[in-house]
């Protein structure tokens, strides 16, 4: 089927109107009406947003990378990870409050960011060309949303959605590669106090590293390459947990510290 530009400009609408009134949308590819297996037609409509929110004045800060575990592949149909967007107005410091309805059906997931000291703008970017790009890294809560209604997805909706981009908190404490094992790196996540997952590094594609240059690679590939200064949220160490307005997360992750997510709570009628 091919889809006309209209219906690709349709589909980019209702995310952007669920994500402004934060009012989950039907799936896209019910919108489409196609099966949701077409990547290629998800990226054309993340793409469609993206340009308009910077048009908008948003401005990007990095990427994250999503579907890094092999059993939501899997789940999904597809064999690599993906990629969204992350604009300056979703990035909280370590414990600073969050609205309650900052996220629209809101998973939390521990990660491990980095932050580039310089360009991977080259051709087919290598391991060791990331390892120098990175100047250090930090541990990372990233709240996943979903503008779909009930996280009803497959591959064409995620993506879509800027891969069901939400919120992410950063920790303080810069760590630098050498002083990290990453394939090993023990995570913890507790709500106040509780252990909800558990994970490490080796869990995100091998290593985050690994992940990145696939990220770094794509970036070239479709026009928006990494840059010095950019923040990439490398994917998930464990399971997503949903969360609630008044919830406090923290990430414990071995070699790099911790990093907290609050969320206020919802205010009183």
């Amino acid at each position: 089927m091919t889809l006309t530009e209209a219906a690709l400009d349709a589909a980019a609408a209702a995310l952007r109107t669920a994500h402004d009134r934060g009012v989950p949308c039907p799936p896209v590819r019910d919108q489409l009406g196609i099966d949701g297996t077409d990547v290629a037609t998800g990226y054309a409509i993340q793409e469609r947003n993206t340009a308009h929110w910077l048009g908008a004045g948003r401005r990007l800060v990095g990427r994250k990378i999503g579907l890094t575990s092999r059993a939501i592949q899997t789940q999904l149909g597809v064999d690599q990870p993906d990629y969204g967007m992350l604009f300056a107005d979703m990035v909280y410091s370590d414990a600073e409050p969050a609205p309650a309805g900052a996220v629209l059906q809101g998973r939390a997931e521990a990660e491990v960011a980095f932050v580039l000291g310089h360009d991977l703008s080259m051709e087919q970017p290598t391991l060791l060309d990331v390892m120098r790009a990175v100047d250090h890294a930090l541990p990372a809560i990233e709240v996943a949303g979903s503008r779909v209604d009930a996280w009803n997805i497959r591959i064409l909706d995620t993506v879509a959605d800027n891969a069901s981009s939400g919120i992410f908190f950063l920790g303080t404490q810069p760590t630098r590669l050498a002083d990290v094992d990453l394939r090993r790196c023990g995570m913890v996540m507790t709500r106040r106090g509780d252990p909800v997952s558990t994970g490490a590094g080796a869990a995100c594609m091998g290593n985050p590293l690994t992940a990145t240059v696939w990220l770094a690679r794509k970036m070239v590939e479709v026009g928006r390459p990494l840059l010095a200064g950019d923040v990439v949220l490398s994917g998930a160490l464990g399971p997503m947990v949903g969360v609630s307005p008044g919830d406090v997360l923290e990430a414990r992750i071995s070699g790099l510290g911790s990093v907290r997510a609050v969320f206020e709570p919802e205010a009183s009628p």
